[in-house]
């Protein structure tokens, strides 16, 4: 039986966490070949470390000459990123930084079951949604985002230059009868430009805005605040700590709220299911909650490489379904094709729209009218609802 009063906490890391640069890197390649080729393939990764980008992974466009140009576009790809983001420090600047290149072909071998509409991996996903916010997300995860991105448009805008790009949130939520009604504990570790600042000093300048972003009554006398617990926090990113593509996958999902298929995203094509795959079940789930048909829904989908219709599909409503777990997975396979092809063209998926999602969270987003966060949307009710 599921328990109604109890603790739980989820993570989020800011766009300057070296793992996420290293997402953003990967996903930005990524976006400038689908710009080029929606069929493009790309599984890149990126390491960071101090003054240094290393960039590797396996690549394809249908024009060999084309491929070519588009290795000597690599490290401004790179710098834009990190500029974007906002480094500027002696060790890690956008314009000093070294940038390797050791992206290559893609293997000949890996195309061969893609070519033929199979999945360009194996392994298994899971979607996940929940009645509890607005978005149908676990609300630690949902919420420790919105601090983070908060922070960041502070940050960017000018009004708070102090802060810097890395930071990391922690927000511990008491449920109540299944639901989120008071953080009992608020974790905030944020760079700082100014060394003379205190954990207090930061405090005084982040407070407001976690206020502004959770909801009424969230925050009482009893939530403990922790910013900055350690002390200073001066260089941050890739020059404090080395970073990595993929190493953010919870922080990616659901904040530890569901299962995780263990497959990273960034930097892969949606002809690899442990991206595409997982947005689908993503969506699928979400459309089962919007829906009516349960108030949690947890949604798994396997493949093999190479093979295009899904080994098996497993929903879970975690005893809040009005339907048979049953009569929802047959549903779902009726309302929609989960063949690698059938999820790239049923959500729209080759398209430039991936290095957006590199920080605060793959899923909870507003889908966007150039076709970003597609898998978010919830049109699938009413067909959802016909077919159980």
């Amino acid at each position: 039986m599921a328990r109604d009063n109890y603790l739980f906490t989820s993570e989020s890391v800011s766009e300057g966490h070296p793992d996420k640069v290293c997402d953003r890197i990967s996903d930005a390649v990524l976006d400038a070949f689908l710009a080029e080729e929606p069929e493009a393939r790309v599984a890149c990764e990126t390491f960071a470390t101090t003054g240094m980008v290393v960039i590797g992974g396996e690549v394809g466009l249908s024009d060999k000459n084309r491929l070519k140009t588009f290795m000597g576009m690599i490290g401004e790809i790179a710098r834009d990123c990190i500029k974007d983001i906002g480094y500027e420090q002696e060790k890690f600047h956008w314009n000093t930084c070294h940038v390797l290149n050791f992206l290559h072909e893609q293997s000949a071998h890996i195309a061969q079951g893609v070519d033929k509409d199979g999945a360009g991996d194996q392994g298994i996903m899971f979607g996940y949604a929940v009645d509890e916010t607005p978005e149908l997300m676990p609300a630690p995860i949902q919420y420790a985002h919105a601090i983070l991105r908060r922070l960041a448009e502070a940050r960017k805008s000018g009004r708070e230059p102090v802060l810097g790009p890395d930071a990391k949130s922690q927000l511990t939520l008491r449920y109540e009868g299944g639901k989120p009604v008071e953080a009992t504990s608020i974790v905030l570790s944020t760079q700082h430009l100014d060394a003379d600042m205190t954990s207090d000093d930061v405090r005084a300048v982040v407070e407001p805005y976690i206020r502004e972003v959770l909801p009424s009554g969230w925050i009482t006398e009893k939530t403990q605040w922790w910013v900055n617990p350690t002390g200073k926090f001066v260089i941050g990113g890739p020059d404090g700590d080395a970073g990595l593509t993929g190493r953010k996958i919870i922080v990616d999902t659901y904040g530890g709220a569901a299962p995780h298929g263990g497959g990273a995203f960034s930097g892969k094509d949606p002809t690899k299911v442990d991206r595409s795959a997982a947005y689908a079940a993503r969506y699928l789930a979400k459309n089962v909650v919007a829906a009516g048909l349960a108030k949690r829904c947890t949604l798994q989908v396997s493949y093999a490489i190479g093979v295009a219709e899904p080994l098996s599909i497993y929903v879970d409503t975690h005893g809040t379904g009005e339907v048979e777990e049953a009569a929802i997975e047959r549903a779902v396979r009726k309302v929609m094709d989960l063949t690698p092809r059938g999820i790239r063209l049923h959500l729209g998926l080759n398209r430039p729209i991936y290095q957006r999602t590199a920080a605060y969270g793959h899923f909870g987003r507003a889908p966007e009218a150039d076709g970003g966060f597609s898998w978010e949307k919830t049109d699938l009710t009413d067909a959802l609802r016909a077919a159980v």
